[in-house]
């Protein structure tokens, strides 16, 4: 700015006045909102264009049982190593679900890595934003530390070569609209049980999805929660039962789509209730997407048995936790004590997430293991959980 012409005028200091703004000058624009409406983002140049699926023409022999140690049971009983980097925890609901805030996934030590096994052997899915250094090596790196990694016989890969076991999960603007070809309950499950060594830790992170509001969360459910749901009657009943976990209905669902199955299907027997390695805890080991039969008993015996436990899972909201999806950001949760549901109705957003899963030990069922609801009211000092369904009560909410 040019100097002044004119002599400048030197006044003694005073207080300077606050201005307040007028009420017509505080007003804002107001906010742009159309109920039930986001903005569908554009992907005309996709940064991710190398994971999103890929069916291979090829064929791999049966899985045959590898060895497993869980790495939970090395990790530290208050989770010390990996809140140290914390800046914030806290639970979903007491059942399932903790979020942690201010862990980086990709530059996790050993020791932090065990703590992270053992928390969501307790807490069954543990969420984690923002992950933007977790790309796919270094996802699968992580994954390598708890186990082999599973590769799926029939869902896409990444286009990106060397990936077979990664599991893709993509809708486009262009897909179909499945809603209709399922029950809400039937999409409840946990993942590819059928194996001989069903899968522990799993952590799927999101690529690309809707915005906050625009839908495509994922429901997660706790088995042992489920378990103890139930009356000891009823507990007692189904631990000496096994179910049968087909794979039947996926590679059909792969055949009718013209595409390659690239292990035989397997249908395997499994305890219906199973006890954690790292907790000792009892769970059921049942979900409606891969469960056919239970053995040992009359079809409609197990067909009654089926619908029952299918309600439970799907209708008994304390076992639920749902989170909302934003770009980066990851869910880590062990598939042997937990139920997941995608949710529809996100369209035409884009939802595009990567999967990796290790193989875990066969299931097993110990009669020593304890229940969970039992062991923390214990410990907390909580009062009894009432199972006598005879009484009357005025329901308030």
């Amino acid at each position: 700015m040019a100097p002044s012409l004119e002599e400048p005028i030197y006044s003694t200091p005073t207080a300077k006045k606050l201005l307040v703004p007028s009420s017509l000058e505080l007003k804002a624009a107001p906010l742009a909102y159309e109920p039930g409406r986001t903005v569908v983002e554009g992907h005309e140049s996709y940064e991710h264009d190398d994971l999103r699926p890929y069916f291979p023409i090829v064929r791999w022999e049966p899985l045959t049982e590898v060895p497993y140690h869980d790495k939970g049971l090395e990790g530290h009983p208050n989770f010390q190593n990996l809140l140290s980097a914390a800046v914030d925890v806290f639970d979903y609901n007491p059942k399932i679900g903790t979020e942690i805030v201010g862990v980086n996934l990709a530059k996790l030590t050993d020791p932090q890595k065990n703590d992270l096994a053992r928390l969501i052997s307790v807490r069954g899915v543990v969420f984690f934003r923002n992950q933007t250094d977790l790309n796919i090596e270094a996802q699968r790196e992580l994954g390598q530390y708890f186990g082999k990694l599973h590769k799926h016989a029939t869902t896409s890969i990444p286009r990106k070569p060397g990936l077979e076991d990664v599991h893709v999960v993509y809708t486009d603007e262009k897909s179909k609209d499945q809603r209709a070809y399922f029950t809400p309950s039937f999409l409840w499950h946990s993942d590819v049980t059928y194996e001989i060594q069903p899968p522990s830790y799993t952590s799927l992170k999101l690529l690309s999805g809707p915005p906050r509001g625009g839908g495509g969360d994922t429901l997660w459910a706790s088995q042992y929660a489920a378990y103890d749901s139930l009356s000891s009657h009823m507990q007692k009943y189904l631990e000496g039962l096994t179910c049968l976990h087909s794979a039947e209905m996926q590679a059909q669902g792969s055949k009718a789509a013209g595409r390659t199955v690239r292990r035989d299907p397997i249908t395997t027997e499994h305890p219906l209730i199973r006890t954690h390695p790292v907790t000792g805890w009892k769970s059921l080991f049942f979900n409606p997407g891969f469960v056919t039969q239970i053995v040992g008993v009359p079809k409609t015996e197990s067909d009654a048995i089926i619908r029952y436990l299918n309600e439970v899972i799907s209708t008994t909201q304390e076992l639920h936790v749902r989170f909302q999806w934003q770009k980066n950001d990851v869910a880590f949760w062990d598939n042997r004590i937990s139920n997941h549901s995608a949710s529809y109705g996100f369209a035409p957003h884009r939802r595009h997430a990567v999967r990796v899963a290790c193989h875990a030990e066969r299931p097993v069922f110990d009669a020593a293991g304890k229940s969970q609801e039992d062991e923390l009211h214990a410990r907390y000092g909580l009062p009894a959980v009432n199972k006598n369904g005879a009484g009357q009560s005025n329901y308030n909410d």
